[in-house]
């Protein structure tokens, strides 16, 4: 008795915030075992300025406001419930002006490691930031040694850092990624599957090195705003999704996604990515039709889930979020089985979402937001195959 008392003490003291005393790093065992105790997750950011003319003061606010978006599309159903939580909550461990006054092609500072002898695509070269070159400007003190400085590798080992942005210009000049991941890969049980990693981000870079845990780095477009940001980072959940890295995330987000299209509803396509530039119609809430091949065809029992990135439920081709024309949809209901076993489907158009078109006014991120508060969370009342409570998603970004 007295054993078992113990036990069940040291569960109830055990910490239910991450990262903790006990777990820091990302891909850490602790948070794989733990991940239905979580309540909260607070992870460490290292931010980065690349842009030169965008004061330290300026950047922190794009910042500030990249983090309350984030926080808020945490909210598990949080559009209809104010007492909703938010799960995820950023904070910053360092931010680094990296700004100088040298003249350059793309506007960004002589720091900014670019691709030798760029000529087209991607000029931001990843690799050089895991470089101990590069480690100069981190500026973080190795507690056993004060007088030497710690790599990224060995601030994402640590814990220290959970998660990588910097801010930047895109020109004519090129472009990084969006936002990009080297993924550990698990299997089926949530255990790793040793020495395998994945790209898990929207695109990827071969010269980002996997360093033994997962780690995202984000670019922030200092000339949009933060509904962009959000959705270079909803790229990032559908790339994760697409990399296989965690099987029971990828089962029921392409669910939720849509991009199960051919399985489901006989499509030539999976998503409507992939619809070949056809815009879609929908002459009744339960209809969806779009030319394919030089025909018409039309879907009579469409009732889309969560849609994707850049398709809310009745968008007609990519980017639209100002479609009136209602659709039947099962977003709000995602694996609720509310309805004599099945997801319950309500009229659906847009408005749903106009509260958080000042929050994250530009690209998609309004839709991002409220998007993101439909999918599993923390609380959520979701349930998957086995008819178990549906895990809460977020805790697989740091996976």
């Amino acid at each position: 008795m007295i054993c078992l008392s113990i036990l069940a003490l040291t569960a109830t003291l055990a910490p239910n915030v991450w990262p903790n005393s006990i777990s820091k790093a990302n891909s850490d065992p602790w948070l794989i075992e733990n991940h239905d105790r979580l309540i909260r997750m607070q992870p460490r950011l290292l931010v980065l300025n690349f842009a030169n003319g965008l004061s330290p003061e300026n950047a922190r606010s794009q910042v500030n406001k990249l983090i309350a978006a984030l926080s808020e599309s945490s909210r598990y159903h949080g559009y209809k419930k104010a007492d909703a939580p938010a799960f995820l909550e950023y904070k910053i461990h360092k931010f680094i002006n990296l700004t100088d006054s040298e003249k350059t092609v793309d506007g960004n500072s002589g720091k900014y490691p670019r691709v030798p002898n760029w000529t087209d695509g991607i000029n931001f070269q990843y690799s050089y930031l895991f470089d101990d070159e590069f480690t100069k400007h981190y500026d973080i003190a190795d507690p056993s040694r004060p007088s030497r400085r710690l790599t990224l590798r060995e601030l994402v080992n640590r814990g220290i850092i959970n998660e990588v942005w910097f801010l930047a210009y895109h020109g004519k000049h090129g472009s990084p990624f969006e936002s990009i991941e080297v993924k550990q890969a698990y299997d089926d049980q949530f255990r790793k599957v040793k020495g395998k990693s994945v790209q898990a981000g929207n695109g990827g870079d071969e010269g980002q090195p996997f360093i033994g845990r997962s780690l995202r780095i984000l670019f922030i477009n200092v000339e949009r705003g933060t509904g962009c940001a959000m959705e270079s980072l909803g790229h990032s959940f559908e790339g994760m999704s697409n990399s296989r890295a965690i099987p029971y995330f990828t089962k029921y987000f392409e669910e939720y996604a849509g991009f199960d299209l051919d399985e489901k509803y006989k499509l030539p396509f999976d998503s409507l990515y992939a619809r070949n530039g056809n815009e879609m119609s929908y002459p009744a809430p339960t209809t969806l039709s779009f030319t394919w091949e030089g025909a018409v065809r039309s879907i009579t029992n469409y009732v889309p889930a969560g849609g994707n990135a850049h398709f809310p439920p009745n968008a007609r081709r990519d980017y639209d979020m100002d479609n009136t024309a209602p659709v039947m949809s099962t977003i709000e209901h995602y694996r609720m089985r509310d309805d004599n076993g099945k997801d319950k489907a309500t009229r659906w158009t847009p408005k749903v979402f106009d509260r958080y078109r000042e929050l994250a006014p530009d690209c998609m991120g309004a839709w991002v937001v409220y998007w993101r508060q439909n999918m599993p969370g923390y609380r959520n009342k979701a349930k998957d195959d086995t008819g178990n409570p549906m895990k809460n998603w977020w805790p697989f970004l740091f996976y």
